[in-house]
C-alpha cells in the first residue's frame, strides 16, 4: 500500500516525517467486525443477527464478522459496552426494542442512552406480537377473549420472557387498553413461557409470531389477532386487535444494527447500503415472513427517527399503564 511516508521518502524527504505525524489510515474493514448480540443464542435477536452477518461477509471483503453474544441485565450490560467501545467501525450491536426504548422508561439506572450513545446504522426488520391463548380458555375471537376477561377480572394470567421483555410490555398495554385485569407470569425466555402456555399453566401471551404460529397450527395453541397496524403476510387471515376492538392498538417488535455514536459516516452509510440491498432480495425477505417478520429497510436518519419516537410512545404507555419491571 502506498502511504504519504513512502512518497515523501521516494522524493528524498523522509527526514521531515517523523513518528509524530499522522500515518495513512488502513482502509475499513482490515480486521474482525463484532456484532453484539445483548441476548443468548437462539433467540430472535441472535438468528437476525447471524443471517445479517453471514451475508455481509460477502460483501464486504475483509477479515469477517463474528457474533457475540453477551446476555445480562436484560440487554442492558452488552448495550452499556457497545456505547462506550471505540468508534471505528468495528463494534456494532444488533438492537432490539427492548434495550433502545423499553429499559430507559422501566429501570432508574440504565447506563446509556439509546439517542445520545449510539450511531443508527440500519433498521432491519419489524416483528408483530401476536395474541395466543390457551384452546381450553372458551373464546374465538379477540372480542370473546376481553369480554371473558372482564367477566372474570383477575383470574386470567399472561406469560412473558421475563420481567421488561417486549412481551411483559406488550401484555401489560393491551390489559391497559383494554381495560382487562389478568396477572403477569414471566419467565425466562420466551420459550419456556410458550411451553406453559401450551401445557396450561398460563392463560396468554401477546408475543413474537414464530414462537407461537407453528404450535397454532398444530392445534397446540389458538391464536386470535396480531398486533399489528395492517394484517401481516406472514397470517393475512389473522385480524388485527386494531380491527378487532381496540382502533389504533399496536405493539410491534424491531431489530436494527446500531454502532456506538461517532462511529465514521463512510463506514455507517456503507453498511446501511449493503444491509437494504440485503433486505430487498425477495429470497432473503421471503425468509423473514416464514419466520414471522417483516424486512424494513431504512436510512440512518430513519432509523433514529424510529428510535426517537418508540422512546417518547412507550414512556408515554409505560407511565399512563404503570408497568413496571417488578411485576
Amino acid at each position: 500500500m502506498i502511504n504519504r511516508r513512502s512518497v515523501l521518502a521516494g522524493l528524498g524527504l523522509g527526514g521531515f516525517c517523523n513518528s509524530g505525524q499522522l500515518m495513512a489510515q488502513s482502509p475499513w474493514p482490515s480486521q474482525i467486525i463484532r456484532l453484539v448480540v445483548p441476548f443468548t443464542p437462539g433467540g430472535s435477536t441472535d438468528v437476525l443477527a447471524r443471517l445479517i452477518a453471514n451475508k455481509l461477509e460477502r460483501t464486504i471483503p475483509g477479515k469477517g464478522f463474528v457474533i457475540e453474544n453477551r446476555p445480562g441485565a436484560g440487554g442492558m450490560n452488552a448495550a452499556g459496552q457497545v456505547a462506550k467501545a471505540e468508534a471505528d467501525g468495528y463494534t456494532l450491536m444488533m438492537g432490539h426494542i427492548g434495550t433502545l426504548a423499553f429499559s430507559p422508561s422501566l429501570y432508574p439506572n440504565v447506563p446509556y442512552d439509546p439517542v445520545k450513545d449510539f450511531q443508527p446504522v440500519a433498521l432491519v426488520a419489524m416483528l408483530p406480537n401476536v395474541l395466543a391463548i390457551n384452546p381450553k380458555l372458551p373464546v374465538n375471537s379477540f372480542q370473546e377473549f376481553v369480554a371473558y376477561a372482564k367477566a372474570n377480572p383477575g383470574k386470567l394470567n399472561y406469560s412473558s420472557g421475563g420481567q421488561g421483555s417486549a412481551a411483559h410490555i406488550a401484555g401489560a398495554y393491551l390489559c391497559f387498553r383494554a381495560g382487562i385485569e389478568a396477572v403477569h407470569v414471566p419467565y425466562r425466555g420466551t420459550a419456556p413461557s410458550v411451553n406453559d402456555l401450551v401445557a396450561g399453566s398460563v392463560d396468554f401471551t401477546l408475543t413474537g409470531g414464530p414462537a407461537v404460529l407453528p404450535l397454532a397450527e398444530g392445534g397446540q395453541l389458538k391464536v386470535l389477532a396480531v398486533a399489528n397496524r395492517d394484517r401481516v403476510p406472514f397470517a393475512p387471515n389473522l385480524p388485527t386487535i386494531a380491527e378487532s376492538g381496540l382502533p389504533g392498538f399496536e405493539a410491534v417488535q424491531w431489530y436494527g444494527v446500531v454502532a456506538p455514536r461517532r462511529t465514521p459516516m463512510e463506514i455507517v452509510a456503507r453498511l446501511n447500503r449493503e444491509i437494504n440491498v440485503l433486505l430487498g432480495e425477495p429470497e432473503f425477505s421471503a425468509a423473514l415472513i416464514r419466520d414471522g417478520a417483516i424486512a424494513r429497510p431504512e436510512t440512518p436518519d430513519g432509523f433514529g427517527k424510529l428510535i426517537a419516537s418508540e422512546l417518547v410512545l412507550w414512556r408515554d404507555v409505560i407511565t399512563k399503564a404503570h408497568i413496571t419491571a417488578g411485576g
